[in-house]
Order: structure tokens, then sequence, then C-alpha cells
């Protein structure tokens, strides 16, 4: 007589299946972090170039840039924050001696704080540029 074999899983056979899913799982979330910071770098770059084209009007009315952001005088780009939309960067603009020149940078904050690219700039004259590498796409 034979004895019955009863259905299911071993242990072994089970374990290899969890290693699978979370060797899955940790490279999805990988990939999808490192997209994550692509995607939040975007909130800087509107930031940097929402206050150039402030920095050009105010040029066209006053024959020179200004290095205040935030404020409602006259001498001001007329922001309420100097932050980002979703909070992801903050800036400061850069005025050189004549104020003839600037240099806006984009901090970033939060969860962006780690990202690879690290201060975002923009000059007067349109040159892009980043403070760290480009390893996780262009950072502009």
């Amino acid at each position: 007589m034979r004895a019955s074999k009863n259905g299911g899983f071993t242990l072994i056979e089970l374990m290899v299946v969890v290693a699978i899913i979370a060797l899955l799982a940790s490279l999805a979330y990988y990939n999808y972090s490192r997209y994550a910071f692509r995607a939040r770098r975007v909130d800087g770059q509107n930031l940097l170039t929402s206050i150039a084209a402030a920095e050009q009007r105010y040029y066209t009315n006053f024959n020179n840039y200004t290095s205040t952001i935030t404020g409602s005088s006259s001498t001001s780009l007329g922001f309420s924050s100097a932050t980002s939309d979703r909070g992801y960067y903050s800036a400061v603009a850069a005025v050189a001696s004549g104020a003839q020149t600037y240099v806006l940078t984009a901090t970033p904050a939060g969860p962006q704080a780690t990202d690879q690219c690290h201060n975002l700039t923009l000059t007067d004259t349109g040159v892009k540029g980043q403070s760290g590498n480009t390893s996780n796409g262009s950072c502009w």
C-alpha cells in the first residue's frame, strides 16, 4: 500500500519565492527613487526660470538686476516666497557688482536634498548648471 503525498510547498520552495520577490522589489524601488528625483527636479527648474523672467522684467524697468526675490517693494521681484511650488527647492539670487549680471541658485530641500545634481543654477546669459553630477540623467 502506498502512502498518499500531501500537496503543498516545502519551506525551501517558499523561501526561494520570497527571495525572488524581495530582489525584484528592491530593483523596482531603486529605479522608482531615481525616477522620482528626476521628476521633482522640474520643480526647481520652473522656480529658476520664473525668477529669471522676473529678473529680465526688472532689468527692463530699472536697467539693473536685483538680489531681492521676495517682498512688495519696488526693489524686489515681488515673489511671496523663494520656495518652489511643491517645496522641493528654495532659491537665492546673487547679483554681481554693478548689478548687470546674476546667478540664480536653487537648493534642494526635503526628500530632494539627496539628489545627485545638488544645486541647480541659472545665469543671466541662460547658462544652466548644477553643483553635483549627472549620473541620474540630465539635471536640466
